[in-house]
């Protein structure tokens, strides 16, 4: 007999939709978290978005679950009065030479199963957005924002409702095979010592330190983590915009946009950087690049209104700084370790994908 059926690594929004999922499946869990709270890092600093989907190359798992996550994510905070809002995103062409480009992104949403996505002109984004410059959009109506400590508290709520946990000060030492399972090495004030069926490492920022902290998991499987950071700046004015306004995505992200908050202010970024440490000061050098990136759309806008807000960090691999890179989720008929599923590279869309990367590991362990 184990201690528990399964121990997730890492209580950000996808540990914690993990945990969810298999909760509600009848596994007892226990969600490790080395910082003191859920959804410290990663989770608690980004746009908050929920994105549509259209970005990904069709049949990767970011489209599959990105469009998955956004139906499960309305309809779950809907259920539980979480702000959930459908406010409708516009992908900006600012000039000619960008049209083909656009084309192409709407028709990549089309075939990744978005049906509301529509091209529109000049005349429509003027009569949504009258301070917008640009010669075409996409409009994607499904594109909204989400009050993002709820949505995690009412998954940590559900784990818990299930005989679910979560352990703050747990940091995850490493787990050794053993038969039917692992043992998983605990630390923090009072180590110890747990025996799991399964174990999820959802560690984010710290995914490959997980990874190589588990004996037998060749380290071919385990890619290095890189470190983008995205700085976010405020407007010390009220802004004209009602919906969440995009520029082209740019190599490594999405491109400075802005997005409106819950209380009707609205925020710019991220931009992407690539650091080697977690330095979460707001780069204020980064000002007059978004100043100069925002006047693209919106020609209004006056720098010396902007203010360092804060910053996020995501956890990249591979070429992920420069080109798509997929989600990475691994079970056993890759690495061969029964019980264990890895989640690498979990950036953008994480957050929306999350209760669809719950389910999905559900799925894999063969859990109905």
């Amino acid at each position: 007999m184990n201690d528990v059926d399964a121990i997730i690594v890492g209580a950000g929004a996808v540990g914690l939709a993990v945990g969810r999922s298999l909760a509600v499946r009848g596994c007892q869990v226990i969600v490790l978290e080395k910082n003191g709270r859920f959804g410290e890092e990663t989770s608690s600093r980004n746009s908050e978005v929920i994105h549509a989907g259209l970005y990904y190359p069709t049949g990767s798992l970011k489209a599959r679950l990105c469009v998955a996550g956004k139906h499960a994510m309305y309809a779950f905070c809907a259920k539980r009065g979480i702000e959930a809002r459908a406010l409708g995103k516009l992908i900006l062409a600012p000039s000619s030479s960008d049209l083909a480009a656009l084309e192409q992104l709407c028709a990549r949403g089309h075939a990744n199963d978005i049906p509301d996505l529509e091209l529109i002109g000049p005349d429509r984004i003027k009569g949504m957005e009258p301070e917008i410059v640009a010669q075409a959009a996409i409009w994607s109506p499904s594109t909204g924002i989400v009050d993002s400590h709820s949505y995690m508290l009412a998954l940590l709520g559900q784990i818990e409702d299930h005989g679910g946990s979560l352990a703050p000060f747990a940091p995850f030492l490493g787990a050794t095979p053993i038969p039917n399972g692992f043992e998983v090495r605990v630390g923090g004030q009072e180590p110890i010592v747990l025996t799991t069926s399964k174990l999820i490492l959802s560690a984010g920022l710290w995914s490959t330190h997980a990874g190589l902290a588990v004996d037998g998991l060749d380290p071919i499987h385990v890619p290095v983590t890189q470190f983008a950071k995205g700085n976010y700046f405020t407007y010390g004015a009220k802004t004209p915009f009602t919906h969440l306004i995009y520029p082209m995505p740019s190599a490594g992200g999405l491109g400075i946009h802005v997005t409106p908050d819950m209380n009707g202010h609205a925020r710019f970024g991220p931009d992407v950087q690539h650091v080697e440490t977690l330095d979460y000061r707001v780069d204020e050098s980064r000002k007059s690049v978004f100043a100069a990136s925002i006047k693209a759309y919106w020609p209004k806008i006056d720098e010396r209104l902007m203010q360092a807000d804060y910053s996020g960090i995501r956890p990249k691999i591979g070429k992920a700084l420069t080109q798509f890179e997929d989600f990475q989720i691994l079970d056993h008929t890759t690495h061969g370790l029964n019980g264990l599923m890895c989640l690498f590279g979990i950036d953008s869309p994480g957050l929306t994908s999350s209760f669809a990367i719950g389910e999905e590991v559900a799925s894999r362990f063969g859990l109905p």
